[in-house]
Parts: structure tokens; sequence; C-alpha cells
């Protein structure tokens, strides 16, 4: 496995974590944020620190995706 192949799998792993829907399919499994807010899901636990994850994974997702189209636009100039 060479260090491209890993890295294309990190990433597509963090970009399937991101695109899951909120309301369709985290709510009812209780991975949502609100079940941490609410105090049903402690934030120090495995599910707690996997909700975590899985927004942080969508912000940088969101935050790469402005980087790559700013640098696209630079680049196009």
């Amino acid at each position: 496995m060479s260090l491209w192949t890993l890295l294309q799998s990190v990433l597509l792993v963090a970009n399937a974590l991101a695109v899951l829907n909120e309301e369709r399919f985290l709510e009812p499994k209780n991975l949502s944020q609100s079940a941490i807010t609410s105090g049903y899901v402690s934030a120090h636990g495995f599910k707690g620190q996997l909700i975590g994850l899985i927004y942080a994974a969508s912000y940088l997702r969101s935050a790469c995706s402005l980087v790559f189209v700013c640098l696209l636009f630079l680049f196009s100039l």
C-alpha cells in the first residue's frame, strides 16, 4: 500500500462521513450534535467522540472545498 493509496482511502472515508444527512440518518440513531447537548450522549464516550468526528469531517470538507474553489479561481485568471 503506497502513501497515495492511504491518502485516497482517508479522504474517501472523510467524505463518506461528511455527506451523511443529519435529519434523515444521524438523528434517528442519536448521532447528532443535539444528542450531546441534550445530555443523552456523553461527549467523552465513544459515541460522543464519533459524533465529533462526523462533524469535524463535515466542517473540514466544507473548508477544504472553499480553499479548492479559491485556488481554482486564482489559477484560472
